[in-house]
């Protein structure tokens, strides 16, 4: 079962999370992250994994890396990315402040 429609509302037998607004018809109502997390824990296990996956394609990483890197590069990466972390160029986040940010 597809979990979005072509217009990019879940199915409706998946998920009820856009919802057509009378006060101006054709347009969707957008739910927050509030109103949506509750509705989609409540969701059998095997519905949550695909809303899971269908958000995690959804999005775009800044870091994406071509398929065919070599572990030379991948490791030089990795060093870099520690070297900004050693010196101060970059500020690591908690999983918590990550998610604050995001939430935002």
């Amino acid at each position: 079962m597809p979990l979005l429609r072509g217009d990019g509302c879940p199915d409706a037998q998946a998920m009820k999370l856009c919802l057509p607004s009378s006060r101006w018809p054709g347009y969707r109502h957008v739910m927050s992250l509030d109103q949506i997390a509750p509705v989609a824990l409540r969701l059998p296990p095997r519905e949550r994994a695909l809303l899971a996956a269908s958000l995690w394609e959804s999005i775009e990483d800044p870091y994406a890396l071509a398929i065919d890197q070599s572990d030379e590069d991948a490791v030089a990466l990795a060093l870099a990315r520690d070297a900004e972390l050693e010196c101060g160029k970059v500020t690591p986040l908690s999983h918590s402040e990550l998610m604050t940010r995001l939430r935002g």
